[in-house]
Formats: structure tokens, C-alpha cells, sequence
């Protein structure tokens, strides 16, 4: 959550939006788009990550990653049912990716870096690294946005700043 004046903004992909627009100077050129139709294709993958990817991906956050570390036994039905989503938008993204570096075109942008937390915790297992590298354009995708410096930065705080699950 960010207060912005009186104004409570608590979607994370709405402040990323708010920080691209407001500065666009600061490191986030072209991250959000540098055109009408760069923008729309981001937008339109920022909906496809918030409406059809985020869903089975964040079961599988809790079922694959946070669950063990709370000796929860994990729900089979429940995990399957969700890789079978996922590895079906995936099989989309595939399709894209054999076209273009990233999702929006041969940019990084905003529409991939919302997918890295919860890809980052599913790739952790390794189950769920299986269903990016089983997709040969996902798989390099998922290892070219991974392995950004910035991205290795964030990685590296939350070792050295372990949360609650850690």
C-alpha cells in the first residue's frame, strides 16, 4: 500500500504504473512503453499477467514455496489443477516469445517484470521450474528477465533480508 496525498494506492501493478508515468526520467524509459502502441501491447500483457497468470501462479507460490517452510502438506489436487492453468497460458506466452524477445515486443517492459515475483518463487521448486523450461521460448524468456541486474539486486535483498517465510 502507498499513500499518494489522500489517495491509498494498494495494487502493485497500479503503482508501477503510477511510478513509470511519473517518472519517466528515473530509469523508466521505455519500461512503460515510449508510444500509443507500445503502451496498449504492455497493457495488454499487464491484464493477461493480472487476469490469467496471476491466479494459478500465486496458488503455486503458496502450494510450492510457502507451504513446505509451513510444514503444510501439500494439496496434489490442487497443485495439478493449477500447473495444468498455468502450463496452458504458458503454451500462449510460447507462442509470443518464438516471435519476440519479450512479451511486448523486443523490449523489456513492465509486462515482463510483473511476472517475475511470482515466477521467481514457482521456479525456486523444482516442479515448478519445469513448467518454464518446458517451454522452450518461456524458458529462455523466464532465464533473460531473471537474470537482470536489477532483478538479481531485489533477489539479493530478500536473502539478506529474509521475511516471514524465509
Amino acid at each position: 500500500m502507498w499513500f499518494l496525498s489522500s489517495l491509498l494506492v494498494a495494487d502493485s501493478r497500479a503503482i508501477c504504473r503510477y511510478l513509470c508515468t511519473q517518472f519517466p526520467e528515473d530509469g523508466n524509459r521505455g519500461i512503460y512503453g515510449t508510444g500509443s502502441l507500445e503502451r496498449a501491447s504492455i497493457e495488454q500483457w499487464l491484464q493477461a499477467e493480472s487476469q490469467s497468470f496471476d491466479a494459478p501462479s500465486s496458488e503455486l507460490v503458496f502450494h510450492l514455496a510457502f507451504a513446505p517452510q509451513l510444514n503444510m502438506l501439500p494439496d496434489e489436487a490442487r497443485i495439478a489443477e493449477n500447473e495444468r492453468k498455468l502450463q496452458q497460458m504458458l503454451g500462449v506466452y510460447d507462442e509470443i516469445l518464438a516471435k519476440n524477445q519479450y512479451l511486448a515486443g523486443d523490449e523489456f517492459t513492465l509486462a515482463d517484470l510483473s511476472h517475475l515475483p511470482a515466477s521467481h518463487y514457482i521456479a525456486g521448486s523444482q516442479r515448478g521450474r519445469k513448467l518454464f523450461t518446458s517451454k522452450r521460448h518461456v524458458a529462455r524468456w523466464y532465464d533473460a528477465i531473471s537474470s537482470r541486474a536489477s532483478w538479481q539486486q531485489v533477489v539479493k535483498m530478500q536473502h539478506e533480508h529474509p521475511g516471514t517465510f524465509e
